[in-house]
Order: structure tokens, then C-alpha cells, then sequence
């Protein structure tokens, strides 16, 4: 029983990481596409948030709910495919720390222009690129991810 709520609880995790970075990347895309202060500013502070509730959660009850799991299963964590989820995982948080602090950046900018009613200044462009290219590197890693807890490939190397 406990497994089943522990597993349960882990897919919800991996669903709601993947589909809240899914999702915040979209939307920021699509409000910058309109180069549009306001509406930036405000799809910017619905992402800043939801990525505070959502993603910053999940992203703690994760490794939480799977190392709990695979201690209950009795997987050791060195288990390969588990090591190199685990991996993964670290070059996901790497990439979504920073992306955090730049959408609040983005926010700011876009806050302060729309109140001027001004264009969106060059440092926000120069942000919004890296912010996008970060994007990469997270979604094929949690890809990854997903593709290693439903498969469970052993050796993975």
C-alpha cells in the first residue's frame, strides 16, 4: 500500500515537473512573441509564481518520494539507470536555478517598461535568449528521465 501511494506520488511529481516546465516555457514564448510589456509583465508574474507553487515543490518531494521508493522496492541508488536519473536530475536543476532567477529578472523589466510605456530594454532580450536556450538542455534531461523510470534499462552504460 504505502508503495503504491509512494509510486503514485512520484508519477504526479514527474507529471507536474515536466508539464509545469512544459507549459511556463509556452507561455512565456508566446507572450514575447508579442513583444508587449504589459501582457509580458503579467504572463511573466503567473509563471514566477507557478513555478514557485508547483515546480520548486515538486522539485524538493522528487528525489524525496524516489529515494524512498527504491528503498522500499530495494533498489540500491547505484543502480545504474538510478545514478544516471539522479544525474540528470542535477543537470536539470542546473539549468532551472538560473532560469528562475532570469523569469523574475524578465518580470521586473517588463513590469518597469510597461509602467514607462516603453520598449523592452536590450538587457531583456540578451535574458529572454538565455532563458530560452537553458530550456534545452532541462527538457531532454527530464526526456530523459522519464525515459529511464518507465523503462528501467539496466546496464544503462
Amino acid at each position: 500500500m504505502l508503495e503504491d501511494l509512494l509510486r503514485l506520488a512520484h508519477v504526479v511529481g514527474a507529471t507536474v515537473l515536466f508539464g509545469t516546465g512544459a507549459g511556463i516555457a509556452f507561455f512565456m514564448l508566446m507572450a514575447n512573441r508579442t513583444r508587449d510589456a504589459r501582457l509580458i509583465a503579467h504572463v511573466s508574474a503567473t509563471v514566477v509564481i507557478a513555478d514557485t507553487l508547483f515546480t520548486a515543490t515538486a522539485a524538493i518531494l522528487q528525489p524525496i518520494t524516489g529515494a524512498w521508493l527504491a528503498h522500499l522496492i530495494g533498489w540500491p541508488l547505484a543502480t545504474e539507470w538510478i545514478a544516471f536519473s539522479l544525474g540528470l536530475y542535477v543537470v536539470v536543476g542546473l539549468f532551472w536555478l538560473p532560469v528562475v532567477w532570469i523569469q523574475i529578472q524578465l518580470r521586473d523589466m517588463a513590469r518597469v517598461a510597461a509602467a514607462r510605456d516603453e520598449p523592452l530594454p536590450e538587457r531583456y532580450h540578451r535574458l529572454y535568449r538565455v532563458w530560452f536556450a537553458f530550456g534545452f538542455p532541462a527538457f531532454l534531461s527530464m526526456i530523459g528521465i522519464l525515459y529511464l523510470m518507465l523503462i528501467r534499462p539496466d546496464p544503462v552504460l
